[in-house]
């Protein structure tokens, strides 16, 4: 389930809620019981990860030079 950060408007203090996709757009009320609070959006990069630590593709092989072979003749 995912987690989504909140700011309390009245205190200032900002905690996470884990719930339903669905539902990361209602009202929370913050851990002091005060209801005007904000979702905060995240940072987190999605499928950025994977190809950063992913080795560069080799220039070589392909047989030829400025396509891979097949349209220098």
């Amino acid at each position: 389930m995912p987690r989504y950060e909140y700011r309390c408007r009245t205190c200032g203090d900002t905690f996470e809620l884990s719930r339903p996709m669905a539902e990361s757009s209602a009202p929370a009320a913050c851990p002091a019981g005060h209801g005007d609070t904000v979702k905060l959006l995240s940072t987190v990069a999605v499928g950025g990860s994977a190809s950063a630590s992913a080795p560069a593709p080799s220039s070589g092989g392909g047989g030829g030079g400025c396509c891979g072979g097949g349209c220098c003749g």
